[in-house]
């Protein structure tokens, strides 16, 4: 039977005084955690070296106590902060040990009646091990990982494996069927997998045959499917076992009879396959624990979020007002090239892009049905009869015989559009036709009834402006096209900090004109920054001219067959992102 179980009515506990009140502290803690895991209030958890009755942890259900082994807790009592999720995989095995148990208070509903016979009982609790957990981490999923932080001593424990080389599992049906039951039950419960105990359920086939081990599975797998107080079915299971086994149901399997219950005369044995398979599976699971995440408390993941997305707002901010208030650095390859007044192509071009986004900004009004006592609305007889049988009838009258449908208007999202160019030498192409793009949109931003505003910027050693939000442009400025750097991260946190890119609100738009021909460090953090815009709800728009052009992940990538189009192929993303927000 289980060394952590304790199905005897009569048993209290044993009795641990701790020599340190740091021991009655965390006892006290961890009772406070313990309603949670357990959904139970009146469990009393007493954490103390010793604890446990020679088990990591134990549950005794005559007096709802929880006790768990401080030895095996591995660090110091005093540092201990168990409502803190962050602080819990510093001593996980302790803390899968509390959980397991909270499982056992939650989900082991049933209680053997005294005059059932010892050998089935025993069998029933043994499979009540693997369905007790999987019903745990059917209620709790994050649980999980807290019981696999603990199989090892769990399991260690049921099996005697490290106590005494005598005592641990050898190669007779006995043993593997037990160990079936706790490591193989286990998998199918989803809280070990199978790939992890493949190497102990071939020693087990061995000793069993293939047949005697899927009759077993059979068993436990219907107890991984039995109700939490389901007793019945569950000695009922533990009666297959027996009898698959061909063992008494009327033995203790605690006190073995015959051949195999003295140790062997000629000394201590060497451990059997068994017990080396199931030491390998466990210190296996123990590995993969340490090396996975733990759960993370919701609470701090948002503090953390919030304190990122902070950091990275203001290091927008900063940008933009370096690059639009200052203009960027006074040295560098990166210049303007002067300006010079609109064609008029370029001005009915910003006009009719201006139109294009009032169209888009259209919605439709918004149906509102609502009931009054009085007119204007259409009259509804049920509603008539209705106040007549409350005045016939001497209450206050509730009822609403006039309906009417009011249609109110809904009113168009603003809308914010950055422009970055790549002004490295491989990009002389772009130097006309954004240029223009950037003025066109500027414009038609002064024109449209719709809230916009629009910025552009050029990229290279340093990043300059082209136009600035709220200011529209009287004169198109031109660039040139020579550097051999590119700091796109600087250029996206200027478009963010100045436009609110990563601020919802606003139908929002990120145009980005290059070949993406970065360098290793300029690329790894502008796809950081395109990653935060674009789970921000900010649309990507990357304009290219050549297949063999390596844009940043995750933008939207748009091939200009002739680069006169440029214009053309903004407006039309602006006034798609603009419909798109409804």
């Amino acid at each position: 039977m289980s060394t952590h179980f304790t199905a005897d009515p009569s048993a209290t506990g044993a009795a641990v005084f701790p020599t340190r009140p740091e021991w009655l502290t965390l006892s006290a803690a961890f009772a406070e955690e313990v309603p949670v895991i357990a959904d139970r209030d009146d469990l009393l958890v007493s954490v103390a070296p010793g604890a446990g009755g020679g088990a990591p942890a134990c549950f005794y259900p005559a007096r709802a106590l929880i006790e768990v082994d401080g030895n095996h807790l591995g660090v110091d009592p005093a540092t201990v902060d168990p409502a803190n999720l962050s602080d819990r995989p510093r001593y996980a095995p302790a803390w899968g040990a509390l959980t397991h148990e909270c499982g056992h208070a939650k989900h082991t509903a049933w209680e053997p009646p005294p005059d059932a016979p010892p050998g089935v009982v025993a069998a029933a609790m043994l499979l009540e091990e693997p369905r007790m957990e999987a019903a745990q981490v059917r209620r709790r999923p994050d649980d999980r990982h807290w019981l696999r932080a603990c199989v090892k001593g769990i399991v260690a424990a049921d099996l005697h494996l490290f106590a005494d080389p005598a005592t641990a599992p050898q190669m007779t049906p006995a043993h593997a069927a037990h160990t079936a039951a706790l490591l193989l039950g286990r998998a199918d419960g989803g809280v070990l997998t199978h790939t992890e105990v493949a190497p102990l359920a071939r020693v087990i086939e061995g000793v069993l045959g293939a047949e005697v081990l899927g009759t077993l599975r059979a068993v436990w797998r219907t107890a991984l499917r039995t109700a939490d107080d389901d007793g019945d079915t569950m000695l009922d299971l533990g009666r297959q076992w027996c009898d698959i086994l061909g063992t008494d149901p009327d033995t203790d399997p605690d006190t073995p009879t015959g051949p195999d219950a003295a140790p062997d005369p000629s000394g201590a044995p060497d451990p059997s396959p068994l017990a080396d398979a199931v030491a390998a599976v466990l210190n296996g699971v123990a590995a993969s624990v340490s090396r996975e995440k733990a759960p993370e408390d919701p609470a701090a993941v948002a503090a953390a979020d919030k304190a990122d997305a902070d950091a990275a707002d203001k290091e927008a901010r900063t940008a933009a007002r370096d690059v639009f208030a200052a203009g960027g650095p006074r040295t560098g390859l990166t210049r303007t090239a002067g300006t010079r007044p609109p064609t008029p192509q370029e001005r009915t071009a910003g006009r009719v892009l201006a139109r294009a986004l009032d169209t888009a900004g259209v919605r439709e009004r918004v149906a509102v049905r609502s009931a009054s006592e009085v007119p204007p609305g259409r009259l509804r007889m049920r509603g008539v009869r209705a106040a007549e049988a409350q005045r016939a009838a001497g209450a206050v009258v509730t009822a609403q015989p006039f309906t009417r449908t009011t249609r109110t208007p809904v009113t168009a999202p603003p809308l914010r559009v950055g422009v970055a160019c790549d002004v490295s030498g491989s990009m002389r192409w772009a130097c006309e036709h954004v240029a223009s793009a950037a003025w066109i949109l500027a414009d038609a931003a002064r024109h449209t009834r719709v809230p916009t505003e629009t910025a552009s910027v050029i990229f290279g050693h340093h990043v300059r402006p082209l136009t600035h939000p709220g200011k529209p442009p009287a004169e198109v400025t031109e660039f040139d096209s020579n550097d051999n750097y590119e700091d796109i991260p600087t250029a996206l946190d200027a478009l963010d900090g100045a436009l609110g890119l990563s601020r919802p609100g606003a139908a929002r738009l990120l145009v980005i004109v290059s070949d993406g021909g970065y360098r290793h460090q300029p690329r790894l953090d502008g796809q950081r920054k395109l990653d935060r815009l674009r789970a921000c709800g900010c649309a990507v728009l990357w304009l290219s001219t050549s297949a063999y052009d390596t844009p940043l992940a995750g933008a939207t990538v748009h091939m200009l067959a002739d680069p006169t189009t440029t214009a053309r192929a903004i407006g039309h993303a602006a006034t798609a992102a603009l419909r798109a927000t409804r």
